[in-house]
C-alpha cells in the first residue's frame, strides 16, 4: 500500500459524531504494519481519532509511512496495554488502560499492543494534518534507517540517576494521578488536564449524575469523546439542533466561537476525554 493522506472529516457547526458513523481508515504496509483508524474529526485546528491493534500487533515505520510529525500528540489507552517507543532514542514506555502518553513534534514513535485484549487508543493531535503536519511533513524528514528499543547507556545508573534519565525522555506517561486537576464552572465539574501546550490541551472530565457544567467557551476548536455514561451537550447558539445525546464511544465537535454545556442526566457519571486547540483558557459566553 502506498502512502495516501487520511480522510479529514470536518464540520462547520457543532456536530454529534456517533460511533457507528465515524470515518474508517486503514493505513500502513507490509514493513510498517497495518493500523485501523476511526477518524472523528480533522478540522483546521484539531485532529481526533481512535486507532486499534489486535493482541500482539503493532506498527513501526517504512519509507512510505514515516511516523514523525510536526504536532503535539496525546494518546490515551481505552483498552489493552500500549508499548510506545521512540526508535531513534531507544525509549520504551508502557501505557496501561486509563493512562496517556504525551510527546511533542519531531518525535519518532512506534507502538505495540502488549496485551491479550484488543488495543484501542484515542489520539488527539495539533496542529492538525490540514496544516501539513502529518504524512506530507514526515516525507520531508530523513527516513530512520535503524530502530532500537533499549538504552544501554542507562544500565548501571538506575535508579540512582532516575531524575536525570527521566528529564531526557521524549515520551511522558501521564496517569490520572498525574493530571493537573481543576474544579471549573463554579466548582461544578472536575477537570484533569493531561497535557497543555501552546498548540493543544487535552484533558478528562467527570460529570456526576444530575450535574451540569454551566456554559463554557474556549478560544479554539474542541473535540470530545465519551468514555462512559450518557452525556447531553447543549449548544444554545447552534444554528440547527441545540440538544445532543451522546452514548459511549460517540464524539462531538464544536468549532471555535460556540458556547456549550455538559449535562449528565442518567444514574451514572459521564466520563469525557477532550481536546482543545489552540487555546484552552475559557472565554466568557
Amino acid at each position: 500500500m502506498s502512502y495516501a493522506p487520511s480522510p479529514r472529516p470536518n464540520f462547520d457547526i457543532p456536530t454529534h459524531i456517533p460511533y457507528r458513523s465515524v470515518t474508517r481508515h486503514l493505513w500502513g504496509d507490509q514493513e510498517a504494519g497495518h493500523v485501523s483508524d476511526w477518524i472523528y474529526v480533522s478540522s483546521g485546528q484539531i485532529h481526533q481519532l481512535m486507532f486499534g491493534l489486535p493482541p500482539g500487533a503493532g506498527f513501526t515505520h517504512s519509507n512510505e509511512f514515516r511516523t514523525i510529525f510536526a504536532a503535539d500528540e496525546v494518546l490515551t489507552v481505552l483498552s489493552g496495554t500500549l508499548a510506545l517507543m521512540n526508535p531513534e532514542r531507544g525509549e520504551v514506555q508502557i501505557v496501561e488502560c486509563g493512562s496517556s502518553a504525551f510527546f511533542r513534534r519531531d518525535t519518532w514513535h512506534h507502538a505495540q499492543n502488549y496485551s491479550t485484549d484488543t488495543l484501542r487508543v484515542l489520539e488527539l493531535f495539533a496542529p492538525p494534518p490540514s496544516q501539513g503536519t502529518s504524512g506530507s511533513y514526515a516525507r520531508t524528514k530523513d527516513n530512520l534507517k535503524e530502530s532500537r528499543y533499549e538504552r544501554d547507556e542507562d544500565i548501571g545508573r538506575w535508579p540512582m540517576e532516575e531524575s536525570r534519565i527521566r528529564d531526557t525522555e521524549t515520551i511522558r506517561v501521564r496517569r490520572p494521578a498525574d493530571c493537573l486537576w481543576r474544579l471549573e464552572g463554579d466548582g461544578r465539574v472536575l477537570i484533569g488536564l493531561i497535557a497543555s501546550t501552546e498548540q493543544l490541551t487535552v484533558g478528562r472530565a467527570r460529570i456526576l449524575p444530575g450535574r451540569r457544567s454551566g456554559l463554557r467557551r474556549h478560544a479554539g476548536d474542541i473535540s470530545m469523546f465519551l468514555e462512559s455514561g450518557t452525556l447531553f451537550v447543549h449548544v444554545p447558539d447552534s444554528p440547527g439542533t441545540k440538544w445532543f445525546e451522546l452514548e459511549a464511544r460517540d464524539g462531538f465537535y464544536i468549532p471555535e466561537g460556540y458556547s456549550y454545556e455538559w449535562r449528565s442526566m442518567s444514574s451514572e457519571s459521564a466520563e469525557i476525554l477532550f481536546g482543545v486547540a489552540p487555546e484552552y483558557r475559557e472565554e466568557r459566553p
